[in-house]
């Protein structure tokens, strides 16, 4: 199943996609307003998400599937994290950029995986709304990324995620990470929560970025997770380690397509993220 919030006559609901049907599961139980209630409510009764949701299908009303058309920030996380070097080539990337390239290559090979703190609530953007490049940097570069969704620190789903980053102020000194990743609309999730249960494998999906500019494609890739060093069970068990978790986090997984050195993102590009199984990501870029 896949978990959806949207506006329906100006209402915030939560819906649900199940066999190419769409559910508003608010209407079923008033309670369940954003994808963190209905985790909560699996979390208390000791279930799972989508066994919640089946439970309430049959009360709730139908809707359009055009109402996924414009679907709005899917999960409002109190934490996001995030793992780098997960990929070789962000590894590669990574040395291009930066004045001390053999830390790279060492965190990609070592037993430590890199995990590193995104942002909060108010650092995320959804689907269709604008993610920022800094002012202040003159090499800005979307990262692509296969999103894990926490509650209480245990995987309930997958989203995608948009790890916007300074190249320029990560390369100039490793140190300045902080800076280069955590700023004003530096990461944007959705379209949607997709259930573990309905994602077969997540170190076996089809993953693709286009950056178009005037309409005119300026960089399109794909990957697959299959090509991840860490598994997301690794990534998840490092994150959670000796950390106060919060009740509902995000951690990102790391990509493999990082444009080529010299392109960098403009007001106005606009960013198209697919992941197998999941969906299609879409956002604009403004300066911040």
């Amino acid at each position: 199943m896949q978990y959806y919030a949207v506006s329906v006559e100006g209402e915030l609901r939560l819906a649900v996609k199940a066999d190419n049907t769409v559910h508003d599961l608010t209407s079923a139980h008033n309670n369940l307003e954003r994808f963190r209630d209905l985790a909560n409510v699996a979390s208390v009764m000791d279930t799972d998400i989508d066994d919640v949701a089946a439970g309430l299908l049959d009360e709730a009303v139908k809707l359009s599937p055009s109402v996924l058309d414009g679907p709005l920030r899917p999960v409002v996380p109190d934490e996001v994290w995030a793992a780098g070097v997960t990929y070789e080539i962000s590894e590669e990337a990574r040395e291009q950029e930066s004045t001390m390239p053999e830390m790279y290559l060492n965190v990609y090979e070592s037993r430590r995986p890199e995990i590193f703190f995104k942002g909060t609530a108010n650092h995320t953007v959804g689907p269709d709304e604008d993610v920022g490049i800094r002012s202040d940097s003159t090499w800005d570069v979307p990262e692509p990324e296969l999103g894990i969704v926490l509650y209480r620190g245990e995987p309930v789903g997958y989203t995608i995620g948009n790890d916007m980053s300074s190249r320029e102020i990560e390369g100039e000194n490793p140190l300045y990470l902080p800076q280069a990743k955590v700023y004003e609309r530096c990461c944007s999730l959705g379209p949607n929560v997709t259930s573990a249960a309905t994602v077969d494998d997540p170190h076996d999906l089809e993953m693709s970025i286009d950056i178009s500019r005037d309409g005119e494609t300026m960089y399109a890739e794909s990957t697959s997770t299959n090509e991840m060093a860490r598994t997301c069970d690794e990534l998840v068990s490092y994150y959670k380690r000796h950390n106060s978790v919060p009740e509902l986090a995000v951690l990102l997984t790391g990509t493999a397509l990082v444009p080529e050195e010299g392109f960098s993102l403009e007001p106005e590009d606009s960013i198209t993220i697919d992941l197998e199984q999941i969906g299609s990501l879409h956002n604009s870029v403004k300066r911040v």
